[in-house]
């Protein structure tokens, strides 16, 4: 059985951009109200955003020999069904409108791939989930406990 571990951080260039929010907040504070005021906005904002980020990008996918995580659902690997790596146009129909209202999804809008994963637990209201992942076919390949070569 194979073993995987992913966290799906958020990308660099959305800390970027929140700096630039956060500078942005902090000048046009401090220009009418002064530095405490524009100290205090941006020093308010950064904390918001580290935060924020933190909690978003925190979400890990693992796999090893008797379960399978994705953010904070967990299932035994003896529930797994069918497994599917999706890229391109296939994941994002998997995260949209061929999406069952009931499978558990695992989104990250700056991830790419994805991965469906066939629920078998008959007490489990999730038919499937659809995992966000950078890595499908090595995700998919740990869930089937097959090989693949690292691209």
């Amino acid at each position: 059985m194979g073993t995987y571990r992913e966290r799906l951080s958020v990308p660099v260039a959305w800390w970027i951009i929140g700096a630039a929010l956060v500078v942005t907040l902090f000048v046009i504070t401090y220009v009418p109200v002064g530095s405490f005021g524009g100290t205090f906005v941006g020093g308010l904002a950064a904390l918001i955003l580290v935060l924020t980020f933190v909690q978003y990008g925190g979400a890990r996918v693992e796999v090893d020999a008797e379960r399978f995580r994705a953010g904070k659902a967990i299932i035994e690997r003896a529930y797994l069904g069918k497994v599917e790596a999706l890229t391109g146009q296939d994941a994002r129909a998997a995260f949209g409108r061929d999406c069952d209202p009931k499978a558990y999804l695992l989104l990250r809008s700056y991830v790419r791939g994805a991965v469906r994963v066939e629920i078998t637990d008959p007490r489990d209201p999730a038919p499937y989930w659809v995992i966000a992942t950078r890595h499908p076919e090595r995700l998919a390949a740990a869930l089937t406990g097959h090989s693949v070569t690292r691209s």
